[in-house]
């Protein structure tokens, strides 16, 4: 579990956990010269200990914009967007299947998720979306009906400044300049003609306009 966190989560979250173990150890050691009392190397060791728990990594404090991730939700599932390699991580939000991530569930939990969401075209959308990510020949080998309950689909509404941050990985009050730059990267990741998801690229085209209409 702690590698495949470390293999998603951004860099300056891995290096503080990194100081924070270092940090640990060396309060260890310093406790263990005090009961030694060895104090004129405990004193220096547990200063390092305490200044390795303060310390922290560069671009911690940055915005999500030069960050990692950006996040799609419908009804039924939540998907965020790794910005560095391209992986898409789900979790399931209704249903059977709640709370469970994607990359836990089975090939045949998978086709029973896609056929409980299949008339929630948003929701069946994103799943193909990470379907496609996962295995690229799915729809033969699960040898489902991709056109069945093409004719229903989930009413979100328009999207929202908030969500439309979230799918960029932009921090509220990002500059048109942000805007534009956030859109052009994950663009190169999700472009259908790069091999990428149509779906997603449609909800990053939606999101750039959200936001520039704001600004204009």
């Amino acid at each position: 579990m702690l590698a495949r966190w470390a293999a998603h989560a951004r860099p300056s979250d891995v290096a503080q956990l990194g100081y924070r173990l270092v940090g640990g150890a060396l309060g260890l050691f310093a406790v263990f010269l005090m009961f030694r009392r060895q104090w004129f190397i405990a004193m220096p060791v547990a200063a390092m200990a305490w200044a390795m728990f303060g310390r922290k990594p560069a671009g911690a404090g940055a915005d999500r914009a030069g960050g990692r991730g950006s996040t799609v939700r419908t009804a039924a599932l939540e998907m965020t967007l790794d910005h560095d390699t391209g992986i898409i991580i789900g979790r399931v939000l209704a249903g059977t299947y709640e709370g469970q991530e994607l990359d836990s569930l089975s090939e045949a939990e998978l086709v029973s998720l896609w056929d409980e969401i299949r008339s929630d075209k948003e929701s069946r959308d994103l799943l193909e979306a990470y379907l496609d990510g996962r295995r690229a020949d799915w729809r033969e080998a699960f040898d489902t009906d991709t056109t069945a309950g093409e004719g229903r689909a989930s009413d979100s509404g328009p999207m929202t400044q908030e969500e439309a941050y979230e799918v960029l990985g932009l921090s509220a009050g990002a500059s048109n300049a942000e805007i534009v730059a956030a859109h052009r990267r994950l663009m190169k990741r999700v472009h259908p003609d790069q091999g990428g998801s149509t779906f997603l690229a449609t909800k990053i085209n939606a999101a750039k306009a959200v936001l520039l209409r704001k600004h204009g």
